[in-house]
Order: structure tokens, then sequence, then C-alpha cells
């Protein structure tokens, strides 16, 4: 099992941000089990929700002034593939999620959206103008920030299809654009993944000119298969691994009887065996357990060792 680096919380001296920088914008031991939908982890050291590109980068100048007293930064969006740790996150958490808006580029049948805004509802606001190309997304419960940084997929399709470029926030505070080229997308990942690097905005290339009716009831015919196959009634970061194609993650788990296999609070999906919820009151450790009791018994019986595509962070060293 590999997790994030960690170590334990310090007291710090108060932040001392730029003028730019809304002084109320930034908390402190703020809980962020609820900006997960797994619905578990401990607090933030420090906390902040930017809601424009100008807080966005004065945080990132303060955090480069402000290496050398070894401060970490984790970069939120969404929650939904996320597993942070009961015992919280030292350093500054920082999420995009109030970075949220999207605007279309008509003649050129492109959607640009910030990191914040629900891929789902992107893909609702294509389907409704009859563009083509993200029907795959509407069940995705990501941001499109969280969602360009891991390709995330469905129904056969992938970010990576239809990205023409995203514009990243650099550690010092710089803004640069960059080509799905230089990301070196693969299944569910690309080399965005364990940087500092912060998705601000991304242009997908779509259709256009198709008939609205049958964009959107494309759409609606992915959403109901996600729900007749995915538990969607309790708390989840959706997929845990990644599929050891040709093999099936779910499959796997589900051949081996681990579903309903509990442990605290988290529970083996019965719908689908590579989903792991949360029954009421898990810990964040419990699931974590879980994860590694499933990875176990998959290797052991079928000598795969599968890989988690829920991405881990924080002190999970008493598991």
């Amino acid at each position: 099992m590999v997790c994030s680096p960690s170590r334990s919380q310090t007291t710090r001296l108060p932040l001392t941000f730029p003028e730019s920088v809304n002084p109320t914008l930034v908390k402190s031991h703020v809980s962020l089990a609820t900006h997960t939908s797994f619905r578990v982890g401990g607090r933030a050291e420090f906390y902040a929700a930017p809601t424009t590109w100008e807080e966005t980068q004065a945080c990132f100048e303060w955090y480069a002034d402000h290496q050398q007293e070894d401060l970490p930064l984790t970069i939120l969006g969404a929650g939904s593939n996320l597993l942070i740790s009961d015992a919280g996150l030292p350093g500054l958490t920082l999420n995009t999620r109030k970075l949220c808006y999207y605007r279309a580029e008509e003649e050129a049948g492109i959607l640009v959206a910030s990191a914040g805004e629900p891929l789902a509802r992107l893909a609702w606001n294509a389907a409704k103008r009859g563009w083509s190309g993200l029907e795959w997304a509407v069940g995705i419960p990501g941001s499109v920030g969280g969602s360009v940084v891991m390709n995330a997929g469905a129904h056969k399709g992938c970010i990576a299809d239809n990205l023409v470029w995203v514009k990243v926030l650099e550690p010092n505070g710089s803004i640069t654009l960059l080509k799905p080229a230089e990301l070196e997308y693969r299944y569910r990942t690309s080399n965005l993944q364990g940087q500092k690097r912060l998705v601000l905005e991304a242009a997908f290339q779509l259709e256009p000119g198709f008939d609205k009716a049958e964009v959107r009831a494309e759409t609606t015919r992915n959403l109901r298969m996600r729900k007749s196959s995915q538990p969607y009634h309790l708390p989840s970061c959706g997929s845990v691994f990644r599929n050891p194609y040709p093999q099936a993650a779910g499959r796997l788990i589900e051949e081996l009887g681990l579903k309903g296999y509990q442990i605290g609070g988290a529970q083996v999906a019965e719908r689908h065996a590579n989903f792991i919820l949360n029954c009421g009151g898990a810990k964040a450790m419990d699931i974590f357990r879980l994860i590694h009791h499933v990875q176990a018994q998959v290797e052991e019986n079928w000598q795969i060792l599968l890989k988690p595509e829920v991405k881990i962070i924080g002190d999970f060293s008493g598991a």
C-alpha cells in the first residue's frame, strides 16, 4: 500500500498573506470530512477555498515564500477520489471547488471550464446544446480539475479524448498552458499527478450540430446505467481500484466472495465490488484497512496486485 508522505502536525505562527488575499479566506483546523465524498478525514492545519485566480495565485506565492518552513501543500477539488487520514493534513490545503464556471466558444464547439466546475454538470450543459463528446461523463462525481489530473473516464470515453488544453498554476505563481501531448495521459493517470501544479481551467473540443434530444437521451442512458450498477445511496469514492486489464477489479473481488465484507464502518459494496461504502461512522483507517485487505486477498488468490484509483493521503502509519 502506497501512501503520500506525511508528518505529525505542529504548531506554527499565524499565516501572513498578501493584501490581495481576503484575510478571512484562510482558516485553521478545518474538518476535511465534509470536503470528501467518503465523508471521512481529519482536520487541515490551514485551509483555503479561493474564488478567483488572483486569490489562488496569492496562496501559491505565499507557499513558495515559505518553503524553508517545510510547509506541505495539498490541492483538493471535489474530494470524490480521495481518502484523507483521520490525523488530518499538515500545512495548507487549497480547495478549488469555488473556482466554478464555464463558457462556450460557439463557433469552435469548445467548452472551457474552471477547475471547480462539476464534470457531470458540464456534460449536461454540452448535451443541452446538442454538442456530443461528454455523454460518458454524466455520472462522474468529480470536478474538472481532478478529472483532468487523473484522466477520468467511463463508458469507453475519457478526458484525454476531448481535451484541447489546460491552464495550470505553477508553484512559483506563473500560469502555463499545456497541450494533451505534454501530459503523458494513460489509463486513469497523467504526469500532473503528484505535482504541485494546480489546474485552473481546461478546454474541451466537442462536436456541435447533433440533435439535442439525441445527445440528451444518450447522456441520460449513461447516467441510468451507472445508477443501476453502482451504489449511490451511501458515501463512497467511486471505483476504488484501477482495472488490471483485461480483468475487471470488481469481478476479481466479487469472485472471492468479498461483497459485504466489512471493517468497522467500511464495507465492500453488495451492488458493485469495486466500491467501498461508508455505512455510517466509518473512519478513514477502516477504509484504508479494507482496501489493504482486498488487495491482499486478490494478490493471494489471483496473483494480481490491484492498484488504487483513489488517492490516499495523510498518515496511516498505525494500520
